[in-house]
């Protein structure tokens, strides 16, 4: 899974004033993540695939509230410095068109749609 913002794709923050940016950023205009599954059928040989992209609406971060992300080491450690999950990202989270399943790493509808694609037969 992968982040994007504007285009472009924002891997974990290199450090505290990467993390800093990125987080600022949210607040001014939805960021993104990628997430693709590949299933394998082991015992047919057949496999389905599929990407799933959900879009995340912060209202704008206090400058405060940046830092503390930023200095989070655990928020450092995800793609993008973003982190749904995170208390303090709570009273800023405005929408998630997608699911916050996906947003956390795995689209359980396009685990479900993949699945259905495997028993059904078709890939």
């Amino acid at each position: 899974q992968v982040v994007t913002y504007n285009g472009a794709v924002r891997e974990k923050p290199a450090d505290a004033d990467e993390a800093r940016a990125y987080i600022a950023d949210y607040g001014l205009a939805p960021c993104s993540t990628v997430g693709a599954l590949v299933l394998h059928d082991a015992a047919s040989g057949r496999r389905a695939s599929g990407v799933h992209v959900a879009h995340i609406h912060f209202d704008p971060f206090p400058p405060a509230v940046v830092d503390a992300l930023a200095a989070d080491p655990v928020c450092r450690r995800c793609a993008g410095g973003l982190m749904v999950e995170h208390p303090a990202c709570a009273p800023y989270l405005r929408q998630i068109d997608g699911g916050v399943d996906s947003v956390m790493g795995l689209s359980t509808r396009l685990l479900a749609t993949l699945l259905g694609s495997l028993s059904d037969g078709a890939s």
